[in-house]
């Protein structure tokens, strides 16, 4: 199956070499571009790609708002495309609020070429866009900032068994599933078993909302070992 592909980017250039990388890709289609959050908006609600590539700083309207209009669309708009957030160190609690929103992660603009055709794979498939390596400097860094946790979160932790607690927490904390696996002393198909049901008993759609619940419900305090 094919991928649709657009790219939301106030650089023409940026726009340029990524479609230029993507297109190359026998399962990729790039079907368009944009230079601000309004014009990808109203792309993406024209051309219905499966992946929108997301600027976090643009004109008239920046990647956050975007995202949110894509993901919370208004009644009697049905596509939702799964929106990775192109960033870079300094837009951090942009891209926080990105997952929030509904985003399938992050993907730094300077990352090496296979990164990006990977990343589209990997969240057209569905899944969340976290490396380990930053997710444990992005979420802690900015997640002091954020309010006490919240007690509605906190009851929700209840569901969970000791282990998928303690996955959770792993998760959190930046592990891949390898990582997770040698720390528990599991076999990594296991560790996945743990994060689906993790995922299906608190009503969370991937990795990425895991990490953000393990925080605002305090089971991870931020700058903790």
């Amino acid at each position: 199956m094919t991928i649709k592909v657009i790219i939301v980017d106030d650089q023409a250039m940026v726009r340029a070499g990524f479609a230029a990388l993507l297109a190359a890709q026998p399962d990729i289609d790039v079907v368009g571009d944009a230079p601000d959050g309004v014009k990808g908006v109203e792309l993406s609600r024209t051309v219905h790609p499966d992946v929108v590539l997301m600027d976090v700083r643009m004109p008239e309207m920046d990647g956050l708002e975007a995202a949110r209009r894509l993901l919370d669309p208004p009644p009697g708009v049905v596509h939702r495309p799964k929106v990775l957030m192109l960033t870079t160190f300094d837009v951090d609690d942009y891209v926080y609020e990105a997952l929030r929103a509904g985003a399938s992660g992050f993907l730094l603009k300077d990352a090496p070429p296979a990164d990006l055709i990977s990343a589209v794979r990997v969240v057209a498939a569905g899944e969340a866009l976290l490396a380990p390596s930053v997710t444990r400097r992005l979420i802690a860094d900015f997640a002091q900032q954020r309010p006490a946790p919240r007690k509605d979160r906190s009851l929700r932790l209840k569901g969970l068994t000791p282990r998928e607690t303690e996955v959770l927490e792993l998760i959190a904390r930046g592990l891949s599933n390898q990582e997770i696996a040698g720390s528990l002393v599991l076999a990594e198909q296991t560790v996945k078993t743990h994060i689906g049901r993790v995922l299906a008993k608190l009503g969370l759609r991937d990795r990425a909302q895991a990490v953000i619940f393990a925080y605002e419900s305090g089971l991870v305090k931020p700058g903790a070992a």
